[in-house]
C-alpha cells in the first residue's frame, strides 16, 4: 500500500508535516522497505522498532506513512517544550511521555486510548538509543507489551538499519551525501495470545517484551547479514545510564568522580 491509498483523514498539521518532509526524505535517502504486508491495514495496533539514531523517528515515520498507516509516537516531553516543534507535535496528535513521574501514567492511558481508537501507535521499546557497542537491540522496556496485552491488539516488530549512517548515535552533524539506504523490515505480529488470560504482572510483561525484542533482533540479523550477540546488552549490568547521552555521562563522571550515574528508566 502506498501513501496515496490512505483512507483516514489526518490532522491538518500531520498532513502539512508529511507534505514537507516526505519529498525531502525521498531526495536525500534511498530505501529498502520490506514486510509492508505485515502492517495491519485497519484497526489499532502497536508497532515497535530498534533505536540507533536521533533520525530514527523520521525514517520510521516515512516507512509507516508509505505503508498507508501514519504512526503516532510516544515522545519525550522535552521535545514538546521546544518552540514551534512542540506545538506541531501536539497538533499532529503525538503523545508526550514524562519519564520517572506520575504523569507517565497519563501517557500510558493516552496510548491505550489511541490504539482503541484505531491508531498505529509507534513505541521504541528500548526507551532510548541502544547502548550496545555494535548497535544491536538492548534489553527492552515493557511499555509496548503492556499496551498490546491490555488492548489485545497486534504487536508488530520492525527492524531498521541505516539511520545511524546519516547521524551517528548522539551525533549532531548529519551526513546526507552520498545518499544512504534506509532499511526497514516489518515482521508478522508477535504472538501473545497465550498470555492474554494471565495477570499482566512483571513476569508476563517481561516474557512479552523479550519475545518482541527477540523478533526485532531476528529481523535485524537479516538486514545486517550478521549474527546477533550471544547475550542481549543490559545497561544495568554494565553500569551504563539508561537515559541521556552515555558519552555525556562519562564526561560528568570524569569531571566529578563522586557524582552518581543517572539510573532512571524511560517508559
Amino acid at each position: 500500500m502506498t501513501a496515496g491509498a490512505r483512507t483516514r483523514r489526518l490532522p491538518w498539521a500531520y498532513r502539512f508535516v508529511a507534505l514537507v518532509l516526505r519529498p525531502l526524505l525521498m531526495r536525500v535517502t534511498k530505501r529498502d522497505w520490506r514486510g509492508l504486508e505485515n502492517i495491519p491495514a485497519e484497526g489499532g495496533f502497536v508497532v515497535s522498532t530498534n533505536h540507533i539514531s536521533y533520525t530514527d523517528p523520521l525514517v520510521f515515520a516515512h516507512f509507516m506513512y508509505d505503508s498507508g498507516r501514519e504512526p503516532y509516537f510516544l515522545a519525550k516531553e522535552s521535545l514538546f517544550a521546544i518552540p514551534v516543534v512542540g506545538w506541531v507535535l501536539g497538533k499532529c496528535g503525538q503523545i508526550p511521555v514524562y519519564r520517572n513521574s506520575a504523569a507517565a501514567t497519563n501517557a500510558y492511558r493516552a496510548a491505550v486510548d489511541g490504539v482503541r481508537a484505531g491508531k498505529a501507535l509507534a513505541i521504541f521499546p528500548e526507551g532510548t538509543i541502544t547502548r550496545d557497542p555494535d548497535l544491536w537491540p538492548m534489553r527492552g522496556k515493557t511499555g509496548a507489551a503492556r499496551v498490546a496485552l491490555e488492548t489485545r491488539c497486534p504487536l508488530v516488530p520492525v527492524a531498521q538499519w541505516g539511520a545511524h549512517e546519516i547521524l551517528s548515535p548522539y551525533g549532531h552533524r548529519p551526513s546526507l551525501f552520498p545518499r544512504k539506504t534506509m532499511k526497514m523490515y516489518a515482521g508478522a505480529p508477535v504472538d501473545l495470545s497465550d498470555l492474554y488470560d494471565r495477570p499482566i504482572d512483571t513476569k508476563v510483561l517481561r516474557e512479552a517484551t523479550d519475545r518482541l525484542m527477540d523478533r526485532i533482533t531476528e529481523l535485524l540479523e537479516v538486514l545486517r547479514g550478521e549474527n546477533k550477540p550471544v547475550e542481549r546488552f543490559d545497561p544495568r549490568r554494565h553500569g551504563v545510564a539508561e537515559i541521556g547521552d552515555p558519552l555525556r555521562h562519562d564526561e560528568i563522571r570524569r569531571a566529578e568522580p563522586s557524582a552518581e550515574a543517572d539510573d532512571g528508566s524511560a517508559p
